[in-house]
């Protein structure tokens, strides 16, 4: 069995090419549908498969009887309406013990724009969760899944690698507090009322900010979220009518267009008389309009703008990463091992079937003697030689078949498996 990864994140791709690439929760089973249907089509069989996208990342994990990671890459590019040359410029491939390796650094945070940041050990987990729903995680993957979670635990409970970590949301904080001289008498506008959101809300909210709105698609969710802050809910048609009223906006939705376009930050702009608008476009594709950026009076960071920003800590967390790295070391040996075991699988089970065929052919033999009268000591023995011939039988052909090379590699096998004494 074959184990392979390939993938763009925010080291590799630019938003915009991350944005292509998103895949939201619902979209994840029908696409690991078409990928296996795509490799059914060209090679008979189904591959396992599983895909994570966040805000950072997006990555295919497969597991089949041999490597296809060009077809994975050409398949993921036209699903995407994109050139697979394009796409092999911004993607890594990782096969095997360095697909284990990936896979347990992006569980342990240590391979997010966030060094040690947690979030990303859930959303590995909801992709998990997604590919096992679709059918598509077989033995193999969810081996290296599970093993990527207890991974990840060790490297929380024996470092102090997340420490001092600095996450989207207090650094959206950190800079609006930059711009405004009190967060005390600012009005916050949230868009969306997911993970990242309710997060941003929670980090906010610790500011005592002027008042706290939170805008929706679903009113019932939005609500929700609204009343643990004590703010209030908005329709996302009634955003624009409305969006001059905040002076900050956090947009974290999985929208595949934006939901906040260049006029309407204009007409907000003139409704505030140009008083300056904090704004943080948490998504991925974009929610807000990339030409807002240039507007005047507005302040448009997006998650690769944080960059920068969370990397404060950096220096203080690297004395873990060692540790941390060890630990995985540790993870990625024990992976290969158990995959290892996994090729004599297929033999193990022929040789148990065999052997018990030999042993029910020897007892109905020796059922029916008995039902005779025969002896029982005569019927014992008889039963004890017949499986031993049965065992030994393809070992003495090989001793008497074929030339001295061949001899002497079963001779010496024979002696490995059949005259080992014990020590």
């Amino acid at each position: 069995m074959a184990v392979w990864a390939l993938g763009i994140n925010h080291t590799t791709a630019p938003l915009d090419m991350r944005g292509r690439f998103a895949f939201g929760l619902e979209q994840i089973a029908p696409t690991l549908q078409s990928l296996r249907e795509n490799f059914a089509s060209r090679t008979g069989r189904e591959p396992e498969a599983a895909i994570l996208s966040t805000c950072n990342r997006t990555e295919i994990y497969c597991a089949a009887s041999g490597q296809e990671i060009d077809p994975t890459i050409d398949w993921l590019a036209h699903s995407r309406g994109i050139a697979p040359g394009l796409l092999r410029h911004h993607a890594y491939t990782l096969r095997d013990g360095q697909a284990a390796r990936h896979a347990f650094r992006v569980a342990s945070g240590l391979d997010s724009m966030v060094l040690g940041e947690a979030q990303i050990l859930g959303q590995l987990k909801d992709a998990v969760r997604a590919a096992d729903q679709a059918g598509s995680l077989g033995t193999t993957l969810n081996q290296l899944f599970q093993r990527s979670f207890a991974v990840a635990k060790e490297v929380r409970s024996s470092t102090e690698i997340g420490a001092h970590s600095i996450s989207m949301a207090a650094a959206a904080v950190r800079l609006a507090g930059q711009l405004f001289e009190d967060l005390g008498k600012v009005r916050v506008l949230f868009v969306g009322a997911g993970e990242m959101i309710e997060l941003a809300a929670t980090h906010f909210a610790a500011r005592n900010p002027k008042s706290i709105a939170i805008a929706n698609r679903t009113l019932e969710r939005g609500e929700k979220l609204a009343s643990r802050f004590g703010g209030e809910v908005l329709r996302l048609a009634d955003l624009p009518a409305r969006l001059h009223e905040f002076d900050v906006v956090v947009s974290s939705t999985a929208s595949q267009l934006p939901i906040i376009g260049l006029g309407a930050v204009e007409r907000a702009l003139k409704a505030r008389k140009h008083r300056p608008m904090f704004m943080v476009d948490l998504a991925v594709p974009r929610d807000i309009e990339p030409e807002v950026q240039a507007l005047e009076d507005v302040y448009l960071y997006t998650v690769d703008d944080l960059a920068n920003v969370v990397q404060t800590g950096h220096a203080n967390r690297q004395a873990a990463v060692a540790q941390a790295e060890a630990i995985i070391d540790a993870g990625v040996q024990s992976f290969l091992h158990w995959m290892d075991q996994r090729q004599a699988v297929p033999v193990i089970r022929q040789l148990n079937a065999q052997a018990d065929e030999w042993r029910h052919a020897e007892i109905a033999r020796a059922r029916k003697a008995l039902a005779k009268g025969e002896d029982v000591d005569a019927v014992l023995e008889a039963l004890s030689r017949g499986l031993t011939q049965k065992m030994l039988h393809g070992a003495l052909a090989e001793l008497h078949a074929g030339d001295a090379e061949s001899r002497q590699r079963a001779t010496t096998a024979i002696e490995h498996f059949f005259l080992r004494k014990e020590r």
